[in-house]
């Protein structure tokens, strides 16, 4: 054992103590660490403040929509305007319309005929 009797045990706890104490003594008082803190903190607060707003504000805008929407609800139907007589229907592309082929000359899916090579 390393210590064994009370006066080593003493010694012990004096040394402690006066290694703890002359850690006080020379410790800069945490000017670093309440920096610090305080920064974190004043972020923090204004965090806290700028999500109270945007929720404030997303209230007002959901019962500003919730009004609009009863005042909407109660309204009263617009009368629909008389619809206005109508020419009848006629297709214009039917009239319009003309073949890709003039009679006769329509081709098949494997009619080469006629076809000039310009390879040679």
């Amino acid at each position: 054992m390393l210590f064994t009797s009370t006066t080593q045990f003493a010694v012990l706890g004096l040394v402690l103590i006066a290694g703890w104490l002359f850690g006080l003594a020379s410790h800069p008082g945490g000017r670093k660490w309440r920096t610090r803190y305080s920064t974190e903190r004043d972020a923090h607060a204004a965090h806290q403040k700028e999500t109270e707003a945007k929720l404030a504000a997303a209230r007002d805008r959901i019962a500003e929509l919730e009004r609009e929407n009863q005042r909407l609800a109660t309204a009263q139907p617009v009368a629909a305007a008389p619809v206005a007589e109508r020419a009848p229907y006629r297709s214009v592309a039917a009239s319009a319309a003309r073949p890709a082929y003039p009679a006769g000359e329509r081709r098949g899916w494997f009619d080469f005929g006629n076809r000039v090579t310009t390879h040679g």
